[in-house]
């Protein structure tokens, strides 16, 4: 190995290390910070002092922190159930299904993506009040449904298409209807994807904020990001910056251990389709 060859690796290896300081220093400061009290909290310093877990112990002990976390929970979960169930099954007509518009009908959806929230907050409000279901779990869902789809349908469209044709040919063949294709041809070969779209679906709805607060009014409804915002005082001096960082690290926490565990499907699933052969 020659020196221009050492020279590459080592910076390659730096860079690799600025990259994953940059990342990772953010959450390893918030982790310091939740573990201190008082005075403590205005003093910089990056090595633990000491371990002072009464910050955790006090957004635990809340009125209604866990009734959030849980409503977290059940919002993303549910918006990634129905999201990818339409989305496999739109995914199919648009990669399988042979008829006129359907390039515009995909350009469409995926235009619709780029729509911000804040555009379409008062129309989805008004839809949300008369269907009456403000200040439920439901509205937060639908919103949440509505604006993950794009993405999802895009994603599994791609990777549909890149699903060889003759294993549906064969399908057909042995009298399987286009449900039995979609769930017992194509799902167990689309893991990946539908990974990398259903976790992705729920970190989005997990760290939502500005429908959450909107359509939302009262304690026992809120998720874990407005529960957050709303532990704020007055003054930097009131604000308990201590118990914010310890709900941010709770609510943190469960999102980087899904990432590890599904890593390699996530890769997998968001390089699908790139590479034809």
């Amino acid at each position: 190995m020659t020196t221009m060859d050492y020279v590459k690796k080592i910076s390659f290896y730096f860079a690799v290390f600025v990259i994953v300081f940059i990342a990772i220093f953010p959450f390893y400061y918030a982790i310091l910070t939740s573990l201190k009290t008082g005075t403590d909290l205005f003093r910089v310093n990056y090595f633990p002092d000491s371990f002072d877990f009464s910050n955790y112990a006090s957004v635990l002990g809340g009125r209604t922190f866990i009734r959030n976390i849980g409503n977290s929970v059940f919002i993303a979960s549910t918006t990634v159930i129905f999201a990818l169930f339409l989305a496999v099954t739109a995914s199919y007509a648009l990669a399988r299904v042979k008829f006129k518009g359907r390039g515009l009908l995909l350009m469409t959806i995926l235009g619709v993506s780029m729509f911000p929230q804040i555009a379409v907050l008062a129309g989805l409000f008004e839809l949300i009040r008369y269907l009456g279901i403000y200040n439920t779990p439901w509205a937060l869902i639908l919103s949440y449904t509505i604006f993950t789809l794009p993405f999802t349908v895009w994603v599994l469209t791609t990777f549909m298409r890149g699903l060889p044709v003759e294993i549906e040919e064969a399908a057909i063949i042995d009298g399987a209807t286009p449900w039995d294709i979609i769930t017992k041809v194509f799902l167990p070969l689309m893991w990946p994807a539908l990974v990398t779209t259903g976790l992705l679906a729920f970190i989005g709805a997990w760290n939502e904020f500005l429908f959450a607060l909107t359509f939302t009014s009262s304690e026992i409804t809120r998720t874990v990001p407005v529960a957050i915002a709303l532990l704020s005082g007055t003054s930097q001096y009131e604000t308990p910056w201590g118990t914010i960082m310890a709900a941010s690290v709770i609510v943190t926490v469960p999102l980087i251990a899904l990432v590890l565990v599904f890593q390699r499907k996530i890769v997998s699933g968001l390089t699908a389709g790139g590479v034809k052969g």
